[in-house]
């Protein structure tokens, strides 16, 4: 277990560092003036010039990439371009806020998802067990913009029933709770995608289960079928779950940036958006470093969980 802890930190130090390398090139390479975009198409040339001096911008790239690896581990992700703020800062004020927004869409598909999952199981090829599958997997096909802007449609501007967007003024997770109506649309969003995976992985090895022969023995033994699946069945099936919470990460970040984007929710997902739009590479790099950073970790999280909850599993050999 230990070989295989360290094996697999050197393995997650490896992939921040390709996904850091590989995210500073693509928007280095990408066309068009960073400093016109930041001070708009009608800044002169001197500005333009002294813009690019400014933030390093007229040094070859490799230089560039040694002084942004330097201030990293500096523990300096840079200024915003265009907030004129700490990088650091700046995230570090929307962490928490996508960290209740992201744990509460998780919640809530693992709550609709495992049930799911082990109804699907007990009820094998039924009718029941198909228009579920196939309710969630259409769900999961569509876009997430569509769904956000179906649901607007529908609960905001036909029926009034929810904010269509967070007000401008929420700053702090207090904020958050208290315009509470305005959080139920992007957690409902972000749930939607991770339902289908957790509902049809615990599906499947809730099937496994239902065919082994302790589980024929507990029914032979006269135990309640009720019981049968939340002792036996439900305890198995929710190991995959774990495997899934980890690689599932970078989707529900991925769907954040959309979801945040449509209905101004003040996280990291906005913010990158924002960014991007304005070409503000230290706060697009800082974004992703710790996105990178935080699915690595999921990951790695996520199998010690495993081999911990099934002692069956011995990676040291692996």
């Amino acid at each position: 277990m230990t070989q295989y802890l360290i094996r697999r930190a050197g393995q997650s130090v490896a992939v921040v560092i390709g996904v850091m390398i590989l995210t500073f090139l693509l928007l280095h390479l990408e066309p068009g003036s960073v400093a016109r975009s930041v001070l708009g198409l009608k800044a002169t040339p001197a500005r333009v010039a002294i813009f690019d001096s400014l933030y390093g911008l007229n040094k070859p790239l490799y230089v560039q990439f040694g002084i942004y690896v330097k201030q990293i581990f500096q523990g300096n992700l840079g200024v915003s371009y265009q907030l004129q703020q700490p990088v650091a800062s700046l995230i570090a004020q929307r962490l928490p806020r996508d960290a209740i927004l992201l744990g509460l869409s998780t919640l809530l598909a693992l709550m609709i998802g495992v049930p799911t999952g082990i109804y699907q199981a007990a009820r094998h090829n039924r009718l029941a067990d198909d228009l579920l599958a196939g309710s969630w997997f259409t769900l999961y096909s569509a876009p997430d913009f569509m769904e956000a802007l179906l649901l607007i449609a529908l609960l905001c501007v036909q029926f009034h029933v929810l904010p269509a967007a967070f007000p401008g003024s929420v700053n702090s997770i207090g904020g958050l709770f208290a315009d509470w109506p305005a959080l139920v649309l992007p957690v409902a969003v972000l749930s939607v995608n991770s339902v289908a995976g957790f509902s049809q992985y615990v599906r499947s090895t809730a099937l496994q289960a239902l065919a082994e022969d302790y589980i024929r023995v507990a029914r032979a033994k006269g135990l309640p079928e009720r019981l049968v699946l939340t002792r036996h069945v439900l305890r198995n099936s929710l190991l995959p779950v774990i495997t899934i919470l980890g690689l599932s990460l970078p989707d529900i970040v991925a769907g954040a940036v959309i979801a945040e984007s449509i209905f101004n929710f003040p996280g990291m997902g906005l913010l990158f958006w924002q960014s991007a739009l304005a070409h503000d590479f230290p706060v697009m790099l800082g974004g992703t470093l710790i996105i990178g950073v935080a699915t690595v970790l999921g990951n790695l999280a996520a199998d010690i969980a495993y081999s911990t909850l099934d002692p069956r599993i011995r990676y040291g050999g692996t």
